[in-house]
Order: structure tokens, then C-alpha cells, then sequence
């Protein structure tokens, strides 16, 4: 008896020695399921991206996303660092970004995910309600200092703008005060104040009536005066809206962009088509931007 108790404790000591390393192999080799996306840049785009990254977490948990701001410069410069798996931008890239990416050894690619139109914003105590692409020009160049000298109040004109980083100051320059010309060397005005978001601008706008600003359409609110913009004396003020920059007729329009490094792939490759999808575009509406769906 003693001896079949021995063989049985033996039995039972090897056969718990053969399961372990089984149990063990299948924990240890089993691959992970989530994936996580960088996502860096424009402070236009931020809001869009951080409500499409928690929508999309929803539905798709396995899947992490990391949403900051900072620019749209910010972003080109990490994709281009290779420190971002999506870059957003407010303005197309740049010729001479494309070359130092591919010195760097990547490749942008270009995704256009959303329109924007640009709102030139007023106090709400300001009578001035319309101006021509030329006068918005004459203003933040410096040539026109007093709001008498465009039909309003005499009063000092306080010039808003968002930092040279921001892809938004990049197009208003290049599309507004230098009005599309390519040879044009307009600058803004030195005394221009220069401010590093989008809500510092709606801040400033809200408590001072001398000043003028510009910002994204979705981040326009019912505490400030949108101006309508005239291509030219003599043509129609056209307000920003959806339907004016479908109809190309609001002349301060502008694509809003994502880059990745090469063809995406993978879980990016399945977030951006979310993006150009029915539902994400819907969102796209709710937050004030323009759908590139109908």
C-alpha cells in the first residue's frame, strides 16, 4: 500500500509538471490586440480630431489614439521626424518640407479630410458688417489704420492674428494679404498681435471693439460679428457658410489635411477611411466645418 502511494503522488507531480508549460506558452504567445495612432498638428483640426479619435474608440476600442495640437507646422515637422503616424494641417505642405521628409526617409501622403471656410471676425459693437478682400488686405498689412478709413467709428484698428506655426496664418497670408499673388512680399503689419490659439483670438475679439481677427468657421460663436467678404468692390458680400464654400463663392476657403508617412496602412490605413466615411463626415458638420461628402 505504501509503495501505490508513493507511484500516485508521483504520477500526480509529473502530470501537473507537463500542463504548466502549456498554460504558460499559450499567455505568453499571444499577440496583442490593440494599436495605437499619433496624431499631431493643427489647432483648426484639433477639436475634429479629438471628437472623430472618441467617436471611433467607441466602435473600436482595440484601437488607442493620441490627439495634440501645437500647429500644423508641429505636425509636418514630427511626420517628418518620423515621431507621428498622422500629421493634420490647415495648409498643404510645403515643397521644401516634401524634400527634407525624403532626406529624413519618409514620404508624405496627402489626405483631404475636411473644408474649412475662414471667418474675418468684428466686436459685435462694431457697425462695420462687409469688406472687400483688398480693404481685409490693406488692414493687416498696415496700410489701413483707423476703422473710419473703411466706412466705421474713428478708432484704432487692433490687428489679430494666429502665429506664424499656424498653417491658418500661412494660407490668410499668402490668400488674403498677398490676394493670391505668388510674387507678392505683403507682410503683416509689426504691431500685429500675434496670438498661439484660435480661442485666444474669440477671447479677444468678445472685449475689445477696435479689434479684427480671423479664425476657422467652426470656431466661430453668437458673441462676436461675422463680416461678409467681397472678392471686389461692386460684387456681392458673401457670408461663410457650408453652402458658400461648396458653391466656391466665400473667397476665404481652404482644404483641411492629414499626412502619413508613406501609403497607410494597417489600423491607420482603416482609421482614415472612417474618416472619409458617411458618419465621420457627419460630425465634420456638427462641429461647424464643411463635409467633403455630401
Amino acid at each position: 500500500m505504501k509503495r501505490i502511494l508513493i507511484l500516485f503522488v508521483f504520477l500526480i507531480f509529473i502530470l501537473s509538471g507537463c500542463g504548466s508549460p502549456s498554460q504558460t506558452s499559450d499567455t505568453t504567445s499571444s499577440p496583442s490586440t490593440s494599436d495605437t495612432i499619433e496624431n499631431k498638428g493643427s489647432d483648426t483640426i484639433v477639436n475634429l480630431a479629438l471628437a472623430w479619435a472618441e467617436r471611433y474608440q467607441e466602435i473600436h476600442p482595440e484601437v488607442r489614439l493620441s490627439v495634440t495640437g501645437g500647429g500644423s507646422g508641429t505636425g509636418i515637422a514630427a511626420l517628418i521626424n518620423g515621431t507621428v503616424d498622422i500629421a493634420n494641417a490647415s495648409r498643404r505642405i510645403k515643397p521644401e518640407e516634401v524634400e527634407s521628409a525624403k532626406a529624413n526617409g519618409s514620404d508624405p501622403v496627402e489626405f483631404v479630410i475636411a473644408r474649412d471656410a475662414i471667418a474675418v471676425i468684428v466686436n459685435l459693437e462694431n457697425p462695420i458688417n462687409e469688406l472687400t478682400l483688398q480693404q481685409i488686405s490693406d488692414i493687416y498689412s498696415g496700410k489701413v489704420n483707423n476703422w473710419s478709413e473703411v466706412g466705421g467709428e474713428d478708432r484704432p484698428i487692433v490687428r489679430l492674428s494666429r502665429e506664424t506655426n499656424s498653417g491658418t496664418h500661412v494660407y490668410f497670408l499668402e490668400e488674403v494679404l498677398r490676394l493670391g499673388e505668388k510674387e507678392s512680399k505683403t507682410l503683416f503689419s509689426t504691431n500685429t498681435l500675434l496670438l498661439p490659439s484660435s480661442e485666444g483670438i474669440s477671447a479677444e475679439i468678445r472685449h475689445n471693439p477696435n479689434a479684427i481677427g480671423y479664425d476657422g468657421l467652426g470656431y466661430v460663436t453668437e458673441d462676436m460679428k461675422v463680416v461678409g467678404v467681397a472678392v471686389e468692390p461692386g460684387t456681392a458680400y458673401i457670408m461663410p457658410s457650408a453652402d458658400s464654400v461648396n458653391n466656391e463663392e466665400y473667397p476665404i476657403a481652404r482644404d483641411l489635411y492629414m499626412y502619413t508617412n508613406g501609403e497607410p496602412t494597417g489600423a491607420i490605413e482603416a482609421y482614415l477611411a472612417w474618416i472619409l466615411s458617411p458618419e465621420a463626415q457627419t460630425i465634420v458638420t456638427e462641429l461647424g466645418f464643411v463635409p467633403i461628402t455630401p
